[in-house]
């Protein structure tokens, strides 16, 4: 098993930044691609990046060039920084975990909203 606990949501004005966290623990050596998901209201989940072990990267077109995932693999983490935020953006973000045999596990999720 797998857990996975998010912080780092919040309110913040357009243009503005926050930095998502989510530590992993339990069986974390065989996660392979840990990422993240967002859900607005009425809207279906969606991919929003995710990253590899080895680092490799991908992201929803809407966040390029705006939106930065990393990952500390010593500390079982994974982060999504997120610049130049838009209303659009607003949404519940769970973070993912998928392991080498393709199990998935999530977290609980955390609210980010974009507001003035």
């Amino acid at each position: 098993q797998v857990q996975l606990v998010e912080s780092g949501g919040g309110l913040v004005q357009p243009g503005g930044s926050l930095r998502l966290s989510c530590a992993a623990s339990g069986i974390v050596f065989s996660i392979n691609a840990m990422g993240w998901y967002r859900q607005a209201p009425g809207k279906q989940r969606e991919l929003v990046a995710a990253i590899t072990r080895g680092g490799s990267t991908n992201y929803v077109d809407s966040v390029k060039g705006r939106f930065t995932i990393s990952r500390d693999n010593a500390k079982n983490t994974v982060y999504l920084q997120m610049n130049s935020l838009k209303a659009e953006d607003t949404a519940v973000y769970y973070c993912h975990a998928q392991t080498y045999r393709l199990i998935e596990y999530w977290g609980q999720g955390t609210q980010v909203t974009v507001s003035s």
